[in-house]
């Protein structure tokens, strides 16, 4: 986790009173879950760094007494931060047992001030690991608090659960999500913001980082690329060429999953998220199984990237299968 990333975003001012206001007498299990992009990591880093702090102040650890130095150069003796394997950061990646086996002697020592577990993402717990980690849970050394960190808190065992205090950090008001947008976008951009929110589950910090991808502004031309393809049936190679150089490959896979759940909205008639575009011309072109389909290739073709497979013959292989389509 980031010590440079550190505050209390507007949306979680009520978790961040309601914690420090019990202080310290704290549930020594709690879990901090919200979607992607509502700032709980930073939350976390701010909280445990108030918790170990040793000149508290209201608003925010201290940032110069030796528990907030060691903290900034990651050497704080009383902090253990498990997530899963550095060389192993595939999307099912899993938090081994023995890293969980190896907090005992850290939560059994006697030691002066508070000790922080952080765990993240608490997902990525395996029944093995989870069930060592009910040990902790149910035998806590004194002032240890161990915080587990999740997207969606559903995923985790109910055994674990039911032993954690539970925050959501993902409560957010339109207005709180447009007002900080607004503070943090150029003006030119605000009148993107309704979509923003819209591509990034309402969750403000993912909106920002949405803003800056070079893919927002291609989504039309593509679009139109597609339309062609899928219309015209030829020269599928001159547009996976076209997109392979326009944008990075993990760039185009996000815009593409982005289009094509939409196109499947229009089958469904849902509600879309790039509300800017129009996509009934290119849905009439395909049937629902198709659509499917596409969408399963989709999630294959990620999991390829992580076997070094080239990315280039990968989009080749896209752009083929969207011209072969069986008109609905």
């Amino acid at each position: 986790m980031d010590a440079t990333n550190s505050q209390v975003y507007p949306w979680q001012k009520q978790v961040w009173e309601t914690l420090t206001g019990r202080f310290p007498r704290l549930g020594h299990g709690l879990l901090f879950y919200g979607k992607k992009g509502c700032g709980k990591q930073a939350f976390t880093q701010h909280f445990l760094s108030w918790v170990l702090c040793l000149n508290k102040q209201p608003e925010g650890a201290c940032g110069v007494c030796s528990s907030c130095l060691w903290l900034k150069s990651d050497t704080h003796p009383n902090y253990v931060y498990i997530s899963t394997d550095e060389d192993n950061k595939k999307q099912n990646a899993k938090i081994k047992i023995e890293k969980i086996r190896d907090l005992q002697p850290f939560v059994q020592q006697t030691v002066d001030g508070w000790r922080i577990i952080v765990i993240e993402p608490a997902e990525a717990l395996n029944i093995a690991s989870a069930n060592a980690l009910l040990k902790t849970l149910e035998e806590p050394g004194d002032r240890v608090v161990l915080i587990l960190l999740a997207d969606h808190y559903l995923k985790l065992p109910a055994t674990i659960r039911s032993r954690l205090q539970h925050f959501a950090l993902d409560r957010i008001s339109p207005e709180q999500g447009e007002e900080y947008l607004k503070l943090h976008l150029t003006e030119s951009m605000h009148a993107q913001i309704p979509l923003l929110m819209n591509l990034s589950n309402q969750m403000p910090l993912q909106a920002l980082e949405l803003a800056q991808m070079d893919w927002l502004k291609r989504r039309g031309d593509f679009l139109q690329d597609w339309q062609k393809l899928v219309t015209q049936k030829s020269m599928p190679m001159q547009y996976a060429s076209k997109w392979n150089k326009e944008l990075n490959f993990v760039d185009f896979i996000q815009m593409f999953e982005y289009l094509l759940s939409d196109i499947i909205c229009v089958k469904l008639n849902q509600s879309v998220k790039n509300i800017d575009l129009q996509f009934h011309p290119i849905a009439e072109q395909y049937d629902l199984e198709t659509l499917f389909d596409l969408y399963e290739n989709l999630q294959q073709f990620k999991q390829l990237v992580d076997q070094n497979v080239q990315t280039n013959l990968i989009i080749d292989q896209l752009f083929i299968k969207l011209m072969n389509v069986s008109s609905s």
